[in-house]
């Protein structure tokens, strides 16, 4: 849906944005069409952990850009990420300071930061609170369902079942690459997402 994998041609099936079918190669065009993608791996795809806060999230909003910026304003970065380390709430001694040098749950709200400055219509949460502590759980989700009250569309794909009762309307389970079952937040249970998964 984002580009970041090739699509199977095959069994790929379609993905529809604004009704209309859309197939990215790359992420670059799903960007600047509205879909941003919140990476399971932190650490090694979703940062660069010698840049500060401030200019990892300015080069988050450099990707919606299509052709790119001739110049580049360290005014414009140093305020983008302060209003950012403000709104998530990011935990930090100051903007300039390493983003390796934080805790895993502001790392991770870095990693969203990045992918929010975008404007997104359509945001992907890949594990979203893998390996974040119990507090960060709770801001993350918080923004995940402040986001779904703005009108985004937010889809999350975890394999934590609290997390998934706690967010979802509607919970759709996936067993070797295939959807297998729908659920509605109302009616399901944890046995029910389990037993899906399994047979």
């Amino acid at each position: 849906v984002s580009g970041v994998m090739k699509r199977d041609f095959f069994h790929g099936g379609e993905v529809l944005l604004n009704d209309k079918p859309v197939r990215f190669r790359v992420p670059g065009p799903a960007v600047q069409a509205g879909i941003a993608y919140v990476t399971e791996d932190r650490k090694v795809e979703g940062f660069f952990e010698t840049a500060s806060i401030a200019r990892n999230l300015y080069l988050g909003l450099l990707a919606k850009f299509p052709a790119g910026r001739t110049w580049l304003s360290r005014r414009e970065s140093n305020a983008v990420g302060k209003t950012w380390i403000e709104r998530l709430k990011v935990r930090a001694i100051g903007d300039e300071i390493k983003v390796v040098e934080l805790s895993g749950g502001n790392q991770q709200k870095v990693v969203i930061a990045k992918s929010l400055i975008q404007d997104p219509e359509l945001i992907i949460f890949d594990e979203p609170t893998r390996g974040v502590d119990v507090g960060a759980i709770v801001e993350i989700h918080e923004l995940i369902n402040k986001l779904a009250d703005e009108g985004k569309a937010v889809v999350v794909i975890s394999s934590y079942l609290p997390e998934i009762m706690a967010l979802s309307d509607r919970i759709l389970v996936c067993r070797q690459g295939r959807v297998v079952e729908e659920f509605s937040a109302l009616e399901v249970t944890e046995e029910k997402i389990m037993y899906a998964a399994i047979h």
